[in-house]
């Protein structure tokens, strides 16, 4: 499979389209959080956190979504990372998703609706994952950290980020977080998922309309 250029590129390119492809993958990001958070059987790792965090303080889960986010991007500041709009809409839109679907979806205890919640959050999770990064409007904090990390050690992006979610992941698990099936499987499924799904959704410099090349020409 060809690799995918997914290095920012300035929202004066293609901004409706990108613009509404960022928004969309953000919502969506938020959406598949709270399935999963509502199929008590598991969270992503990050996730974990936020519920060990949300336990102790009683704040709701899009507000810790928040500040977690926030505190993340103060880790940048070392690591010279520059957020970007798309760094901003994603603490902003996704925790006040996750807190909206919460508040309408029921937690579940039949097996059978635990399990749509868990298969079908994880694979939109893995949707909403390639829809926002391939919009290149900047990554999200998380995402960010991990790079950032990279770039400075020189390690790879899979050492990286697998120690940042051991950290993340034993940290929310001390705190009371819930770690279930859910946690095992979306390690194990959302990057080639996302991997997969890239290359159909990632903006590219020849997607844009050929209008300018006409008007060029008139």
């Amino acid at each position: 499979m060809a690799s995918v250029d997914l290095s920012p590129v300035s929202i004066r390119r293609a901004p409706v389209r990108r613009s509404g492809q960022l928004l969309a993958g953000l919502v969506l990001y938020g959406v598949s959080m709270a399935m999963l958070s509502r199929s008590h059987m598991g969270l992503f790792p990050w996730d974990v956190l936020t519920d060990g965090l949300n336990k102790r303080t009683g704040l709701s889960f899009g507000v810790i979504t928040a500040i977690v986010a926030v505190f993340v991007m103060l880790l940048w500041i070392p690591l010279r990372q520059r957020p970007g709009i798309g760094t901003i809409a994603n603490i902003v839109v996704i925790s006040i998703a996750v807190d909206v679907v919460r508040a309408l979806l029921p937690d579940q205890s039949l097996l059978v609706w635990q399990i749509v919640l868990l298969v079908g959050g994880i694979t939109l999770n893995a949707v909403a994952t390639a829809v926002y990064v391939g919009a290149r409007l900047g990554p999200g904090p998380r995402d960010g950290l991990m790079t950032g990390l990279a770039a400075r050690t020189g390690w790879s992006i899979r050492l990286v980020r697998t120690g940042i979610e051991i950290v993340v992941l034993g940290a929310g698990w001390l705190l009371g977080g819930t770690v279930g099936i859910g946690t095992v499987l979306y390690a194990l499924a959302v990057g080639p998922l996302t991997q997969l799904l890239l290359p159909l959704v990632a903006w590219r410099s020849a997607d844009v309309p050929r209008t300018r090349a006409l008007e060029a020409q008139s």
